[in-house]
């Protein structure tokens, strides 16, 4: 047993909102408030759960789940886990991860769509990434130490 320290009243503790409905498929402006890495239930793989809280256009203060699959025994499920990573790193404007704390506070836009599961309640599923701005950054690989290049030279396009 474990004494609170104080008395807690029902009548004057706030009342929650317990709307676990998911929200209509759509794209909505997120923040990504955790980034966990955890093991499959199987043992043999590693995904990273994700938290995103929602921001607008509407729905503000909802919270939606997501995983991203990074090491999996299926090379199609990991396929597709690292892509859907680098589709949200490219949206927060990140070109290197290392750990999962770099992702947290990142704002992106997330395209929900709803899953019917038998025996379950719909759910919301994470289908795309873009950035805040609407577009998806891209970033350049870093020019080669062996190939300098003339500032006087033209771009490779005006070749």
């Amino acid at each position: 047993m474990a004494f609170l320290n104080e008395t807690y009243d029902v009548n004057e503790l706030p009342q929650g909102n317990s709307d676990f409905a998911p929200l209509p498929a759509g794209w909505y402006s997120v923040t990504i408030t955790g980034a966990e890495l955890k093991n499959t239930k199987a043992g043999n793989g590693q995904y990273i759960a994700v938290r995103y809280d929602v921001t607008g256009p509407t729905h503000q203060g909802r919270v939606v789940f997501g995983n991203l699959n990074i090491k999996n025994p299926n090379p199609k499920a990991e396929e597709i886990g690292r892509q859907q990573l680098g589709d949200l790193m490219r949206a927060i404007g990140l070109s290197k991860v290392t750990d999962t704390d770099q992702l947290i506070s990142g704002s992106l836009q997330i395209k929900l769509a709803i899953r019917e599961q038998e025996g379950y309640e719909p759910t919301n599923d994470v289908k795309g990434y873009k950035s805040v701005s609407g577009g998806v950054p891209t970033f350049a690989a870093p020019a080669s130490p062996s190939a300098p290049q003339s500032a006087k030279s033209a771009p490779p396009w005006k070749k």
